[in-house]
């Protein structure tokens, strides 16, 4: 967990990702056509990316990629990203965090 926390830190929008997930994808397409710049870690090329799996499971992230902070928070997975962003909610957040400017 403090891996996880230590990875997020001071960073605006932060996402855990596979490569070879579709939905992770997607997610980060949705989150660059914002015109935000995310981190973007992939859970299945980076040291120790089982363990960060776990811990982000330990989150309430299941599964566990992609799992998405905004402003250092867990947002949440793909199902509470897209609602998110069919609720128009995602766009104030992403402002609020200072991922975004516009």
């Amino acid at each position: 967990m403090e891996r996880v926390k230590k990875m997020v830190y001071g960073k605006p929008l932060v996402i855990f990702s596979k490569t070879t997930c579709c939905i992770s994808h997607t997610i980060k397409a949705l989150i660059i056509d914002y015109g935000v710049n995310p981190t973007v870690y992939e859970l299945d090329e980076i040291a120790r990316g089982r363990e960060i799996e776990q811990a982000l499971e330990q989150l309430g992230c299941k599964p566990s990629a992609p799992a998405v902070f905004i402003g250092e928070e867990f947002a949440g997975g793909s199902n509470e990203i897209m609602s998110l962003h069919l609720r128009s909610d995602l766009k104030p957040m992403l402002k609020k965090a200072g991922a975004i400017w516009v």
